[in-house]
């Protein structure tokens, strides 16, 4: 039986654990060899520089270095590695940043585990896995919203405040934590001072803030910037 060399990658150990026992417990083509378990991006980063690694299962949101983050240096370092992402992030920004990162596949938590084991079984087949509830459409991707009335803030954690801003965004809102004008900004980016206004209201209201105050508090809690 050939064996996968594997990582898991969750910020809930209790995850981990479980996804562990259900692997050990179920038959299949290959045998899939925990080498290592992590919680945290930078000793995941860590144990894939020194490690031959088959398979990633990997949640977008550690502490650290986020999921994105560790994808990106897969890549840059052209490490021979699948990668299943194995998310509670539903949101379609997500899914299809993932998917363009270079992720091999894609499944949501709330699913049942024999999907699990089919995407695993794709992936290393050298295929890509989209699993039930993400959606691909053209070159576009989009998830199922089958939870409309979930009172989960959409924004709960610094993964998903990150993740919701766009680069240009990101950009003003490390000047605006240099306590620079919209004037400045403006003249710092080339764009107009109307510009910079709407940039920087449009981030207020994807963050949950009311003033700039508050805005430069979340930026360094989150590390956002």
């Amino acid at each position: 039986m050939q064996q996968v060399q594997t990582i898991l990658a969750d910020n809930h150990q209790i995850f981990i654990e479980g996804v562990k026992k259900v692997l050990a417990s179920v038959s299949q083509k290959r045998q899939i060899k925990i080498i290592g378990e992590f919680s945290s991006g930078s000793n995941l980063l860590e144990a894939l520089k020194n490690e031959t690694v088959d398979l990633l299962i990997l949640e977008l949101s550690l502490p650290d270095h986020d999921g994105f983050e560790i994808i990106d240096y897969i890549c840059k370092e052209r490490i021979d590695c699948k990668v299943l992402v194995f998310s509670a992030y539903e949101d379609p920004k997500i899914v299809k940043q993932a998917f363009r990162k270079g992720v091999d596949g894609y499944i949501l938590k709330s699913r049942p585990v024999e999907e699990l084991f089919t995407a695993i079984e794709e992936v290393l087949a050298d295929g890509n896995f989209v699993g039930d509830g993400v959606q691909i459409s053209g070159n576009n991707v989009a998830v199922k919203r089958k939870f409309q009335n979930r009172s989960v803030s959409l924004f709960a954690d610094r993964f998903m405040r990150k993740y919701s801003l766009t680069k240009r965004e990101l950009e003003i809102l490390k000047l605006i934590s240099q306590a620079l004008s919209n004037k400045q900004i403006a003249k710092e980016l080339f764009i107009s001072d109307q510009t910079v206004s709407v940039h920087r209201k449009n981030i207020m209201r994807k963050l949950g803030v009311s003033n700039t105050a508050g805005l430069v508090k979340i930026a360094y809690d989150y590390s956002l910037i």
